[in-house]
């Protein structure tokens, strides 16, 4: 039996965080969608065009150790503007939400494009100096030399181009629950979704 669980919201707000608690407590298969555009973009600095990375994407390519970075992260948003980039990479996330066991999908159109008839869909969200501190904190530890300017400049060009792209923009589905984690722990937040998906699911 499947059980399709859709999270999406902007970089940084805690979406990944949650869908790998989510998927742990249920037991059911994580997908990060993000990771394939991150991989599709980081394609693309190998000379391949965007539509060309999309359609030739592997399992090996989702585990490059240079998806997490910030280059990668504005070449997913490129990327993921193009409708045929897009199109190429939907029929491998309708195939996992779909399989045997229960599936937690997290992105920027999961509720709305890939699975709008998901049993659960969340909408993750959190103020913008929150996000930028969080991805901040994230890049330099990760021994990245970087300032929160330019990380909160970063992540609002990242939230005006995936909002207002004609292909799939970033919004919640209209009966996603919307949860704010600006104020929240990470334990809260987890809490909070695993409860509203225990209720839907009783």
């Amino acid at each position: 039996m499947s059980f399709c669980i859709a999270i999406d919201g902007p970089a940084a707000a805690g979406k990944g965080t949650v869908s790998r608690a989510v998927a742990e407590e249920f037991g059911f298969a994580h997908l990060d969608t993000g990771l394939l555009y991150r991989a599709t973009g980081a394609k693309t600095f190998e000379g391949l065009s965007p539509i060309e990375a999309a359609k030739t994407l592997t399992a090996e390519d989702l585990a490059r150790a240079d998806l997490r970075t910030a280059d990668a992260g504005q070449a997913a948003s490129r990327v993921a503007a193009i409708p045929e980039v897009r199109e190429a990479l939907i029929d491998f996330q309708r195939a996992f939400a779909r399989r045997t066991g229960g599936a937690v999908l997290d992105g920027r159109d999961i509720g709305t494009v890939i699975c709008p008839d998901a049993e659960v869909k969340l909408y993750i969200t959190a103020t913008d100096d929150i996000r930028a501190k969080r991805r901040f904190d994230e890049l330099t530890a990760g021994g990245a030399e970087t300032t929160f300017d330019h990380v909160l400049a970063d992540l609002r060009e990242r939230d005006a181009r995936d909002s207002a792209r004609a292909a799939a923009p970033l919004k919640p589905a209209e009966d996603a629950k919307i949860i704010d984690t600006s104020d929240m722990t990470i334990d809260a937040a987890v809490a909070q979704v695993v409860a509203f998906i225990k209720a839907q699911r009783a």
